[in-house]
């Protein structure tokens, strides 16, 4: 199969080089569960997958216990939701570090990276979505000079 491709407006509109691309192994351990670690700002997620009924823990918690927002709630089911795996698989995850807005979009990556260990044939409808890049977008440092990173300290002629 020779596919002819002269620029990259091609690559784009290629869908088969994009079907043709091998599907990763699945990875499970012994126990039937399948393991990543998603990150984002300063959370890290630990993230465990087993076929279940949909129950969400994190750090022991029932995650409509640890997240009282809506909004990272569904930030957490965007991956199952995306994969048609809502009440299929049941998610233990322990997280640390960050804010609960950064802990939740690494508990994010960490579901969809478990879900293509797990099932690799759902990494087609993952990818698309950017559920499986890891968003690397972190605060800047504060420099010597400015009040904040960077914002001046106020002036004044007088």
């Amino acid at each position: 199969m020779d596919i002819d491709i002269e620029n990259i407006e091609d690559l784009k509109n290629n869908d088969s080089a994009l079907e043709n691309t091998p599907l990763p192994e699945k990875k499970v351990d012994e126990y039937g569960r399948a393991y990543a670690t998603g990150k984002r700002k300063n959370a890290v997620a630990r993230v465990w997958l087993k076929p279940g009924s949909g129950i969400i823990k994190i750090n022991g918690k029932i995650s409509d216990d640890y997240f009282a927002r809506p909004v990272l709630r569904m930030l957490i089911n965007q991956p199952l939701v995306a994969a048609e795996r809502v009440d299929q698989f049941d998610v233990t995850c322990s997280v640390t570090g960050g804010g609960l807005s950064g802990q939740a979009g690494a508990i994010r990556h960490g579901i969809s990276k478990c879900l293509v260990n797990f099932e690799p044939e759902v990494k087609k409808a993952l990818k698309p979505g950017g559920f499986l890049t890891r968003d690397s977008r972190v605060v800047e440092r504060k420099k010597y000079g400015r009040a904040k990173a960077r914002r001046s300290y106020q002036f004044s002629k007088r």
